[in-house]
C-alpha cells in the first residue's frame, strides 16, 4: 500500500477506516497506469527537479563506466566499430562546386585547385596540431567519443610558420573545468560560460601540467567561437553532454558478468584433478602416533589446475558444488541482452553481434536499411556541425594567405563556399536484384539517378560525365576498327561487250 501523506496519517490518528477509504479511493481516480500510486508502482518516485541538475551528479560516473566497458567489454567495442566502420568508413570526400560562370573557373579550375589543396590539409602533418591523425581519422575519434564520453571538443587553432596555419585541437569533456566559480557577473555551469539565453560564450579547461596532468585550479578560457563542442541535446536546459551508451551500460555489464561466471564454471568443470585425502590416526597418543599427521595444510588461495595433486588434513573432504542450469542457454540469454542493447542504440542485432546465421535475404536487407538511417543521420551531423565549419576556416586561410587566388571572395563569399560532401558508399546484399530495381526505379520515375548515385557515395554528375566519356571513346574505336577491317566489297559487274558477244554466241 501507498505511503500515507501528513494529511492522512492525522486522519488515520482519528479514523484509520476514513484514512484507507481516501487513499483507495485517490488510487483509484488516477488516469494514467503510469501516474499512480498503487502497489505495482510504489518504488518508482523520481526526482521532479530540473534535468540539468539530476544529470550533474552522474555525468561523471557515467562516463567512467562507459569508458571502462570501451576497454573491457567485447559488446562495446562491437558497438563503437560499428559506427566507426559505417559512418566514417574510408572518408568523407569534399567536392568544391564554384559555378563555373566565375572569372577563372570555366573549366574548373578554382574548383580543382581547392579540392587539392583540401586533400593535402587533411593529412596528419597539416591539419592535427599534434601532427598524428588525419582527417579520416580525427573523424573516427570524434564519433567514439560521442558515444562513449557523450560529446568532445574541437577547437580552433592558429600557428605560426606553417603552410597550412589552420590546425585542430581535440580536447576531452574530462578537460572541462567543473569547478571554476563564476565572477563578476558571468554564468558559468559546470565549465561552460552563458549568456542570457543559455548560449555559450566561452569554455573553461583544466591548465596542462607536464603534458598530462591537469590542474582544475588554474584555468584556460577559450571563446566559443573557437570551439566546436559536439554533443546531443535532448532538453532545453541542457548544457553539457551526457554518454550515448547510458541506456545500455546495465545491460553490457549483465553480459560481461554472466559471460564471465560462465566461462569459471567451465573452466572449472575441465579440470581434472587429485586430491589424496589421509585418513585420522587412531590410537592413544604416544611413541610411535602423531596426531597431527604432520604439519597443517592451508586451503587459502589453493585453486584448480588442471592435472594437478593435492593432498588435505587428515579427515578433510572435497566437496564440490556444480551450478547447473547456466552453460544451457548461455546462447539464448546473451544474444536476448545484445538484441536489447542495439535496440536502444537504434542498431540491429547483426550490427552489432556480427551474427548473420538468422537471417535471411529480406530480413537483412531491412535491418540495413534501418541502420543506414542512423548512419546518414549520423553523418549529417558529422558534416554540419564539424566538417562544414572546418572546411569554411580553411577556404578563409587559404584565401588570407595566398594560396588561394579568388577574384572577389571578400565581396561574395557564398559564391566560392558552394560545396558538397560525399559519404562513403556502401553495397547491398545482392548486386544484381538492386540493380534491375534501380532500373525499374528510374524507368517508372520512382527514384532519381542523384539518391541511387548518393547512396554509393557517388556524385551523379560525375558518374554521367564519365559514363558519357566511356560511351564516346567506345564509339570512337568500333568507327576506326570498322574503317580498318571492314572495307565494303565491290561485286564485280560484267563489261557490257562481253555480254553481247556471249549473246551473239549463244543464237549461233
Amino acid at each position: 500500500m501507498n505511503k500515507l501523506n501528513w494529511l492522512d496519517r492525522t486522519i488515520a490518528a482519528v479514523s484509520p477506516s476514513w484514512a484507507y477509504k481516501r487513499l483507495a479511493w485517490r488510487n483509484g481516480m488516477s488516469v494514467f497506469d503510469a501516474g499512480g500510486r498503487g502497489r505495482l508502482n510504489q518504488g518508482w518516485n523520481p526526482s521532479a527537479s530540473p534535468n540539468e541538475q539530476q544529470k550533474r551528479g552522474e555525468r561523471a560516473l557515467i562516463r567512467a563506466r562507459a569508458q571502462d566497458l570501451e576497454h573491457n567489454s567485447d559488446i562495446a567495442g562491437g558497438i563503437l566499430q560499428a559506427f566507426e566502420r559505417n559512418v566514417t568508413g574510408t572518408g568523407i570526400m569534399l567536392q568544391a562546386k564554384v559555378p563555373h560562370n566565375v572569372p577563372g573557373n570555366a573549366a574548373g579550375e578554382i574548383n580543382q585547385k581547392i579540392e587539392s589543396l583540401w586533400k593535402e590539409y587533411c593529412k596528419a602533418e597539416n591539419i592535427d596540431i599534434t601532427g598524428t591523425q588525419s582527417l579520416e581519422e580525427i573523424a573516427e575519434m570524434i564519433i567514439r567519443r560521442y558515444y562513449v564520453d557523450g560529446g568532445v571538443f574541437i577547437v580552433k587553432v592558429y600557428v605560426k610558420d606553417d603552410a597550412y596555419p589552420f590546425k585542430l585541437q581535440l580536447r576531452s569533456v574530462d578537460e572541462l573545468n567543473s569547478l571554476v566559480q563564476p565572477g563578476e557577473g558571468k554564468r558559468i555551469v559546470e565549465g561552460i560560460e552563458l549568456d542570457q539565453y543559455n548560449r555559450p560564450v566561452a569554455y573553461h579547461f583544466k591548465k596542462e601540467s607536464d603534458g598530462y596532468y591537469l590542474n582544475p585550479a588554474e584555468t584556460v578560457r577559450i571563446p566559443a567561437k573557437d570551439v566546436i563542442f559536439l554533443f546531443k541535446k535532448t532538453d532545453p536546459r541542457q548544457v553539457r553532454e551526457v554518454s550515448q551508451l547510458v541506456t545500455a551500460l546495465p545491460r553490457i555489464k549483465d553480459a560481461n558478468q554472466f559471460i564471465e561466471a560462465v566461462s569459471i564454471k567451465e573452466r572449472v568443470l575441465a579440470c581434472m584433478s587429485v586430491f589424496i585425502k589421509k585418513n585420522t590416526p587412531s590410537g592413544s597418543v604416544g611413541r610411535g602416533v602423531r596426531s597431527g599427521g604432520g604439519q597443517e595444510i592451508d586451503y587459502s588461495g589453493v585453486s584448480l589446475s588442471p592435472g594437478m595433486i593435492g593432498e588435505l588434513n587428515p579427515g578433510d573432504e572435497v566437496q564440490t558444488v556444480i551450478p547447473a542450469g547456466q552453460a544451457s542457454n548461455t546462447k539464448e540469454f546473451i544474444t536476448t541482452l545484445v538484441r536489447m542493447i542495439a535496440a536502444g542504440l537504434g542498431l540491429s542485432y547483426e550490427a552489432v553481434s556480427r551474427d548473420l546465421s538468422q537471417v535471411n535475404y529480406s530480413s537483412a536487407r531491412q535491418g540495413l536499411i534501418e541502420d543506414r538511417k542512423l548512419y546518414k543521420k549520423l553523418q549529417k551531423m558529422l558534416i554540419d556541425r564539424v566538417l562544414r565549419p572546418v572546411y569554411l576556416e580553411f577556404l578563409e586561410s587559404m584565401y588570407l594567405t595566398g594560396k588561394l587566388e579568388l577574384p572577389g571572395y571578400a565581396l561574395d563569399r557564398n559564391t566560392y563556399t558552394a560545396h558538397v560532401w560525399v559519404p562513403p558508399g556502401s553495397t547491398w546484399i545482392d548486386p544484381q536484384k538492386e540493380a534491375n530495381a534501380n532500373k525499374t526505379a528510374l524507368e517508372s520515375n520512382q527514384d532519381t539517378l542523384a539518391r541511387i548515385c548518393a547512396e554509393r557515395g557517388e556524385d551523379w554528375r560525375d558518374v554521367v560525365v564519365q559514363r558519357a566519356a566511356e560511351i564516346n571513346l567506345i564509339n570512337e574505336l568500333i568507327g576506326e576498327r570498322s574503317g580498318k577491317e571492314e572495307q565494303p566489297i565491290e561485286k564485280e559487274e560484267p563489261d557490257d561487250e562481253d555480254d553481247k558477244d556471249e549473246s551473239s554466241d549463244d543464237a549461233a
